[in-house]
């Protein structure tokens, strides 16, 4: 048993591999569903392709799996490593129901748009108005599983991945830790994943009363609870009537909000308002909806400039990505606002991505807390949020995480900038800051040549691959993929 441990310890990339196959080989089962889509709209072709690539992502996930056979207990950078690597090869996969199927024919444009979904950012290469059934729905369910995490999906479902789960989750939780509702992590993960899918289906029924056709009404449902912003239609939901558009807008702020919190809420509904973080989310989705209405109602006036003013709040604090108005016609001032909100993000232990409220939570009690040792330099200061004190290793690591996104969204624009110039035709600063910023902060659609009307077609195939890179980044929050290029993960 001790020599065993001692090899275990030995060979990182033998748990590597067996978890990279286990989630793998969950991709490829997902894909069933798209495929039946696709037969029972006779659109065979397609059925065929879907098939095929299910069949090759599970063949290649459960060699990996059984092969390796179950691994011992993970560590902490193990877990980083699994998670950091897991999404670069689950959205290789997820690209093949595109190429086998020819809705996509370039790797580049395959791969971004599998990027775009398992990350839930919902950035575009194709109008989806020309895509069959089956493809949409498979777009639609790489968002979903992204959305709560296929790896916590895999820790809840499967009781071999249990040991080290906490490793994995912590790796892809969106949040400094990830929230544990009971002692074991499996237990909790499957919590969770019992909320999420409560409130898909309640999303799908409520989207089906309303003019949404029983597949629209699948196909948003999924992208909406998972804050990804996928669609059917070529101009996202704005063609659908005012009661489905509050429908999504409900949704879209139920799911910006910690499933954890939900969980407890079933119990005890007044967690929600005692809850800093909440407050804090809602009252900066509240406050971006005042200051864009009144920006929309100045220029037009009416009801929808309420509903669109609204929406795009949420829609963009939630980091969903739907759209009802074209950002373009916007005044620049509000156009500004927009790309403020894409650094939002809303609570900890969401679907949402970007920043997150808590991060900023701390970071401001944390700059406070230096401004009064200035003054008070004998003084025991220490942060507070929601009246509870932050460990100082967290507020470091907030501190941390937020001077990495920053460098890695100047640095992509910049990157973006230099190869739109040297192998494109150029691109302006607004549609270079935008999309990295919508890349990383995974939320869809930006300014410029990639507004809410056009799509990331026009990028050349070195800016796609830079953009899929940063929606990995920011879906596992900067550190796990970080990581991976350090020699500090891999020595043994």
């Amino acid at each position: 048993m001790a020599v065993e441990r001692i090899t275990q310890r030995r060979r990182p990339d033998r748990r590597l591999a067996y978890i990279i196959g286990a989630v793998v080989a969950a991709g490829g089962v997902a894909m069933v569903p798209a495929a039946a889509t696709a037969a029972g709209y006779r659109e065979w072709s397609d059925a065929a392709g879907i098939a095929g690539a299910a069949a090759v992502t599970v063949t290649a996930g459960l060699l990996a799996w059984r092969v390796w056979g179950r691994p011992g207990e993970l560590t902490t950078r193990e877990g980083f490593a699994a998670a950091g690597l897991a999404y670069f090869v689950l959205a290789a996969f997820g690209m093949l129901p595109y190429l086998f199927t020819g809705a996509i024919s370039e790797v580049t444009d395959a791969y971004f748009a599998a990027a775009a979904g398992f990350t839930t950012t919902g950035s575009a290469v194709t109008d989806p108005s020309q895509l069959s059934h089956g493809i949409l729905i498979w777009r639609a369910t790489t968002q979903w599983l992204g959305g709560m995490g296929i790896i916590v999906l895999s820790i809840a479902i499967l009781p071999t991945l249990g040991v080290g789960g906490v490793q994995l989750a912590r790796a892809e939780a969106p949040g400094p830790e990830p929230d544990r509702l009971t002692p074991r992590f499996r237990e909790t993960a499957k919590r969770l994943w019992l909320v999420y899918l409560a409130m898909t289906a309640l999303a799908l029924l409520l989207l089906s009363l309303g003019d949404m056709s029983p597949f629209q009404a699948v196909a948003h449902g999924l992208t909406t609870v998972s804050s990804g912003g996928f669609g059917t239609e070529a101009d996202s939901v704005a063609g659908f009537s005012a009661y489905t558009q509050w429908v999504i807008i409900g949704f879209m702020f139920a799911t910006g909000v910690s499933f954890a919190l939900h969980y407890r809420a079933l119990r005890h509904p007044g967690v929600y308002l005692r809850n800093s973080e909440f407050r804090l989310y809602a009252g900066i989705v509240a406050g971006a909806a005042v200051l864009i209405v009144a920006g929309l109602w100045a220029e037009a006036g009416g009801m929808e400039s309420i509903r669109n003013g609204v929406f795009a709040a949420v829609a963009l604090v939630t980091t969903t990505g739907f759209v009802t108005d074209d950002f373009a016609g916007w005044v620049e001032w509000l156009q500004i606002g927009v790309v403020v909100l894409m650094f939002c993000g809303a609570m900890a232990g969401s679907t949402s991505g970007s920043i997150k409220t808590f991060r900023y939570g701390v970071l401001f009690r944390s700059s406070s807390a230096d401004l009064k040792r200035l003054v008070y330099p004998d003084a025991i200061l220490v942060t507070r949020f929601g009246g509870k004190p932050v460990p100082p290793q967290i507020a470091a690591s907030i501190q941390s995480f937020f001077i990495f996104y920053m460098l890695a969204f100047v640095a992509g624009t910049v990157l973006l900038a230099i190869s739109e110039a040297a192998f494109g035709d150029g691109t302006d600063l607004i549609t270079a800051t935008s999309a990295v910023a919508s890349a990383i902060g995974n939320i869809g659609p930006g300014l410029g040549e990639v507004g809410p009307s056009g799509t990331y077609a026009g990028i050349t195939i070195g800016g796609k691959w830079l953009l899929s890179i940063l929606m990995i980044l920011g879906r596992l929050e900067i550190f796990p993929v970080l990581l991976l290029f350090t020699r500090h993960l891999w020595r043994r």
